[in-house]
């Protein structure tokens, strides 16, 4: 395959992801108390939001590449 192809492919897969996900969620934990050998930590979860525009951009991004790739062979 050619690498416009690749890459229109990988830019199609990572739109419809990023539309059915809306966002990337995350673990961390933190140290609340510290009191010698006592200690207690907590885990949060978080959440990295992606717009639905970097959705819409990576698709159309990918749907023009690979139309443009056909279309010059």
């Amino acid at each position: 395959m050619k690498t416009n192809t690749v890459l229109a492919i990988i830019l199609i897969i990572v739109g419809i992801v990023a539309f059915a996900y809306q966002g990337i969620q995350y673990t961390s934990s933190e140290k609340v108390i510290d009191l010698g050998p006592v200690q207690v930590t907590t885990e949060k979860t978080r959440t990295f939001p992606l717009p639905p525009i970097v959705g819409g951009i990576a698709l159309v991004g990918g749907i023009l590449l690979l139309l443009v790739g056909n279309k010059k062979t």
